[in-house]
């Protein structure tokens, strides 16, 4: 069985032995090529196809992976991923080159935000040997999008934003169009692989004729490893993994701060992921956009000068050690599927506070799973953490629960398991 891979990524296994760059994105999909390369797998070939620049975008070779160096077809393609809602006419053809060279059984692609994913659905046009992944859903992106920012805010533009066509209207605009692309990907796809309830609705809404497979994902090994210890972290910590555009609710947080403040003085919250705050100089405040410059002005409004730490974009490692080192972790998002930052907290115990938006409660269960709030209710997200703030107790439960759910959930032989069931099937 010849399966085909369709990323949104090149992967760091591959970019680390061609000596490329690589992103620190997506990082289930490490783990699941980590599983591979580790198990046995007779009678199934392995391809993988990435959007890559400069000579690597047409690259088609065979690479040893892993100890085992296990051969892996990797092919390229050129893409202007900062603008993913514009179609590239010359997918079609490179996606042509690679099935036709690599004579794929099944064709599983990963996500559907990007042109890539619809352009080689239509090319192969087996929809019965085609399976779709769904990671977020864009058309409920694109509604969600403005997580109730304030309609001046909705409407504000900075001259970063002018220059770059990229106001907060036009990013949900972007996002209005790949929700309409990803309809039409997952209308060519006979089998469509979930894990939430939220997901799986969407997909019968839009392809009823579609089977479903629940596949949860395998997180990046290192988070398999180490346990949060509450004596060992800092207390009153809020880690929050993203905070660079309004879906992720980096702002209800701001707000919930003076209400935590009360019991916590001493609370700060650490940010990973890119920043839009400017804090690097004149040069960087010159390229905030309108949803920095609202951040700033929350943080200026709540005198919270000195209590927002901005970590960066960080490897799992780091990632790894931001979380142990936090006394829990928010995803206070307007929408999620089912966020994989929740997943590696909880497969370390660290505790966690999340919205009741979209997919989440599929993955958090009050209490157990950890705490759930009412999604753009900062008064109830401020009472989330607080609650654990106020209760070692309840940490420790959390904690233990948390990290029983995801061993179970995401268990890496099990769900490896399941996708080679998936793949036998289809094939």
């Amino acid at each position: 069985m010849r399966v085909l891979w369709v990323c949104n990524i090149m992967l760091p296994e591959i970019a680390v032995q061609l000596g490329a760059p690589y992103s620190v994105r997506e990082g289930w999909l490490s783990g699941v090529l980590s599983r591979f390369l580790k198990e046995e797998n007779p009678g199934i070939s392995l391809g993988i196809c990435f959007p890559a620049g400069g000579e690597y975008a047409s690259m088609n070779r065979k690479l040893y992976l892993g100890e085992g160096r296990r051969e892996v077809s990797c092919y390229g393609f050129g893409e202007d991923l900062n603008r993913p809602e514009q179609d590239d006419p010359s997918l079609g053809p490179r996606f042509g080159q690679i099935l036709s060279d690599f004579l794929p059984d099944l064709v599983h692609i990963f996500g559907t935000e990007f042109p890539h994913a619809y352009a080689c659905a239509k090319v192969w046009n087996r929809p019965g040997k085609t399976m779709v992944g769904i990671q977020g859903i864009c058309g409920e992106i694109a509604r969600e999008y403005m997580a109730d920012l304030p309609v001046r805010v909705q409407e504000s533009r900075t001259l970063r934003d002018v220059l770059r066509k990229d106001s907060l209207k036009q990013q949900q605009e972007k996002f209005m169009l790949r929700g309409q692309r990803e309809e039409k990907l997952l209308r060519l796809a006979g089998h469509i692989a979930g894990r939430t309830e939220f997901d799986r609705e969407y997909a019968r809404r839009v392809n009823e004729r579609a089977v479903y497979h629940e596949l949860n994902e395998t997180m990046r090994d290192c988070f398999y490893e180490g346990r949060w210890d509450p004596d060992a972290c800092r207390k009153h910590r809020i880690l929050l993994s993203q905070g660079d555009y309004p879906l992720k609710g980096f702002h209800y947080l701001l707000q919930a701060m003076q209400e935590i403040l009360q019991d916590a003085p001493d609370a700060v919250i650490a940010v990973a992921g890119n920043s839009v705050l400017g804090v690097g100089g004149l040069k960087s405040r010159l390229k905030i956009p309108a949803y920095g410059k609202y951040l700033r002005s929350l943080i200026r409004k709540g005198k919270l000068q000195g209590r927002v730490e901005i970590l960066g974009s960080l490897r799992a490692e780091e990632m790894k050690r931001a979380m142990l080192e936090s006394h829990l972790f928010v995803c206070p998002s307007a929408v999620e599927n089912s966020p994989n930052s929740v997943a590696e907290a909880q497969l370390l115990g660290v505790p966690v506070a999340a919205s009741r938006a979209g997919g989440i409660p599929s993955v958090v269960e009050d209490r157990k799973g950890g705490l759930l709030f009412e999604k753009g209710d900062p008064r109830d997200l401020a009472r989330a953490v607080r609650e654990i703030f106020a209760s070692d107790g309840l940490a420790r439960a959390l904690s233990e629960s948390e990290r029983g759910f995801a061993a179970r959930e995401y268990d890496p032989e099990r769900n490896y398991r399941m996708l080679m069931e998936a793949y036998r099937e289809i094939a």
